[in-house]
């Protein structure tokens, strides 16, 4: 399959303005699959200034016509369903399965935002003194740079370009280096669909932290989207100080799963298993603490023992495997210092603690004895690594779940009304009982405390691209 690598601006594929490209590596075998563009600070003002003179006229386009667009643009991503799921994984590494199911999960954010887009809310009433009619519209906050990062570089894109394009905004995206061939992709099928020029822009700037923020302060960019670490999250706020731009965060997260005493083995192990091992990790809510009552621990492990054997790992189109690489050999040996750490720290290794000879991969692997609080505790994980704590106590259990700066996703296993009331106390802007995954463009997607800002997904998604705008009338 042949990538296209270059940056996207004004409706037009180009090579970056100093001609430098980097490299984008296929993590199974470290093999070179591309060269990318790379953005210069010329090219980032150039996309700027693209989608700032786009912006009116895409503001007026018609709901249903933008609308229209991405269907188009859903329909086509359905048709070439394989052929998206192939890029995912030669430049991200992952499963087959998980790519396949990225790419279904991903273009439904352009069909769930193509009817969003012509169901834009509005208010109009009198006011309580009755000498005015309070008209309250809603508007097109205006150009947004839309950040993405690799470990979902199909979803994270569309579910921020969806509702942009939906709310009648023009784009600059910026995707992780890690993964652009998936972004290329995605813009290429929304120019051949017929999205007019300068609407949607694609750059891969170089440096990237110092041009990001010189885009962030260019006074036509008003909205920020980031999906990414929260370390960054905090830089990027600071950047937006500086010209009170909008931000929308979704940052990290510290997943808790709390398997109560009354738990359903069957459906915790089945949970959990797809909590934890989804996209070999590496996602924001994936199951990272995992909190089992003593009366059931053993039990736990023994199944969750002949679960992970059960899992074959190697290269993504390969499918017959459950787990794949990991985006890099940095990201492989990150997660294998966290195991070797944990068991330094007194923690037993059960099953797999072992990283591969080539490629970025490393093995389902599970630990016990781990300490609350412990490094591999507090730490993103964001590798295929169950990382087991013992409690005695729900209370105990729900304190240890809180117990972190951060607060995008939780799991809860046990009889649905015990289940349901540890929900309700674990601070988490998401919470799944008795299954392991939540995500549905129809539903809000975002944390609390420092995992993030706004909601993605739903209805709420496409506000976070609207500011209101209210006109007094005369009653």
């Amino acid at each position: 399959m042949s990538y296209i690598a270059d940056l996207f601006i004004d409706g037009e594929w180009r090579s970056g303005g100093a001609g430098d490209r980097f490299d984008v590596i296929d993590p199974s075998d470290e093999t070179v699959i591309a060269r990318f563009a790379a953005a210069t600070s010329d090219d980032c003002t150039a996309a700027v200034d693209a989608a700032a003179n786009a912006q009116e006229s895409w503001a007026a386009t018609a709901p249903r016509e933008r609308s229209e667009l991405l269907r188009s643009a859903y329909e086509v991503l359905t048709a070439e369903v394989e052929d998206f799921a192939e890029i995912i994984v030669r430049e991200n590494g992952k499963s087959w399965s998980d790519a396949i199911g990225e790419a279904n999960y991903a273009k439904e954010f352009f069909r769930w935002f193509a009817e969003e887009a012509v169901r834009i809310p509005g208010d109009y009433r009198l006011s309580p003194a009755g000498d005015k009619r309070i008209v309250v519209d809603r508007q097109p906050i205006g150009v947004s740079l839309l950040i993405t990062p690799w470990n979902f570089p199909a979803a994270m894109a569309t579910r921020k370009i969806g509702p942009a394009l939906a709310a009648g905004c023009t784009t600059i995206l910026k995707p992780a280096r890690e993964t652009p061939l998936t972004a290329a992709y995605m813009v290429e099928v929304l120019r051949r669909v017929g999205v007019p020029n300068g609407v949607v822009n694609l750059v891969t700037p170089v440096p990237t932290g110092p041009l990001v923020a010189e885009m962030i302060n260019r006074p036509e960019v008003r909205k920020l989207s980031f999906t990414g670490s929260t370390e960054v999250g905090r830089d990027l706020l600071h950047a937006c100080a500086d010209s009170v731009v909008s931000a929308s965060m979704e940052l990290g997260g510290n997943a808790p799963v709390v398997v109560l005493p009354g738990a359903d083995m069957d459906v915790a192990i089945e949970g959990t298993m797809v909590a934890k091992m989804r996209n070999g990790g590496a996602a924001c809510t994936a199951a990272n603490r995992i909190y089992v009552h003593r009366s059931r621990h053993d039990e736990f492990v023994e199944r969750m023992t002949a679960a992970l054997a059960a899992l074959s790992v190697g290269p993504g189109l390969d499918r017959s495997r459950q787990i794949g690489a990991l985006v890099s050999i940095a990201e492989r040996d990150k997660v294998a210092a966290l195991v070797d750490g944990a068991v330094a720290d007194g923690a037993t290794l059960v099953h797999g603690g072992k990283s591969s000879e080539q490629g970025a991969f490393y093995d389902a692997t599970l630990l016990t004895d781990v300490r609350h609080g412990s490094r591999i505790n507090a730490t993103e994980i964001f590798g295929p690594v169950v990382a087991v704590v013992s409690y005695d106590d729900v209370d105990e259990a729900v304190r240890m779940a809180n117990d972190t700066i951060y607060g995008l996703m939780a799991y809860v296993f046990g009889e649905e009304h015990e289940a349901m009331a540890v929900a309700r106390r674990l601070e988490a802007g998401m919470v799944a009982v008795n299954r392991g995954v939540v995500s549905d463009p129809a539903a809000p997607f975002g944390g609390v405390k420092q995992s993030g800002l706004g909601r993605e997904g739903a209805s709420d998604g496409i506000l976070e691209f609207l500011e209101e705008k209210y006109i007094a009338l005369n009653a």
